[in-house]
């Protein structure tokens, strides 16, 4: 079964949080993930919008491999360094098929 995470990304301090991303490059294909879409917002149809908001959705083989994602060493250590740069807020799902 497939699983995704969906993030959705505010970024206060761009410098701060570029830190964070060179952290991360490359770290989710190695659990393999593949970044299905990222990128602003482009049109809001519903809600309250969150000016400035981005998304990213990463498919991996299961849940376990995304979850092994975020709990490396590697990933943690480069959350750590987006601190005070933004707010991240991540989404386990699982395709049921």
């Amino acid at each position: 079964m497939s699983a995704y995470i969906v993030a959705t990304v505010r970024v206060a301090d761009a410098e701060k949080f570029a830190a964070y991303g060179k952290g991360i490059a490359g770290l989710s294909e190695q659990f393999g993930g593949e970044s299905i879409v990222k990128g602003p917002v482009a049109e809001w149809l519903e809600g309250d919008p969150s000016p400035g908001e981005r998304v990213v959705v990463s498919r991996y083989p299961d849940a376990d491999a995304a979850r092994a994602y975020i709990a490396s060493a590697q990933y943690q250590a480069a959350a750590a360094l987006r601190a005070g740069a933004g707010e991240v807020i991540m989404r386990l799902l699982v395709d049921p098929a």
